[in-house]
Formats: C-alpha cells, structure tokens, sequence
C-alpha cells in the first residue's frame, strides 16, 4: 500500500514538474504532484476511450501522466480566463 502510494506521488511529481515547464508555468511542489497524480488518471481515461493500453512501466506511466496533466493545465487556464501562475 504504502509503495504504490508512493509510486503515484514519484509519477505525479516528475509528470507534473515537466508538464509545468513545458506549459510555463509552475504550482509549486504540491501543485505538481497533484496536477501530475488527476493527469495520470486524466491520461489513462483519455488513452482507454481511444482503446490504447498503458501498461508499460514507470516511463510509459510518466508519459502518460505528462500528457494528461498538460491537457489538465490546459482546461484550468481555459477556465480561468488564460492566467497562469509563473513564478
């Protein structure tokens, strides 16, 4: 229990950080983990709607939580009138 916690705060940190450089801008340590923890599921939705599998290992885990927490930054600026936080 405690490692798979863990290792979906490890995939949500890094999909996150990278998701927030590549989209300029950043939401701190916890911001990232938690935009990168809803882009995993946000990316796992959206790959099975489409009937993709991601099994794969912590790097296909990572892509696809980087993919998912780009569109999520994506929707929240969209809804936020296009502000971003930078630092």
């Amino acid at each position: 229990m405690l490692t798979s916690l863990l290792y979906w705060v490890i995939i949500g940190l890094v999909a996150g950080f990278l998701a927030s450089r590549v989209m300029r801008g950043g939401y701190g340590l916890v911001g990232d983990i938690i935009i990168g923890i809803v882009g995993a599921v946000l990316g796992g939705f959206l790959l099975n709607l489409f009937g993709i599998g991601a099994s794969g290992g912590i790097i296909v885990s990572i892509i696809v939580a980087f993919i998912g927490a780009c569109i999520l930054i994506a929707i929240l600026r969209a809804v936020s009138g296009g502000r971003s936080r930078r630092r």
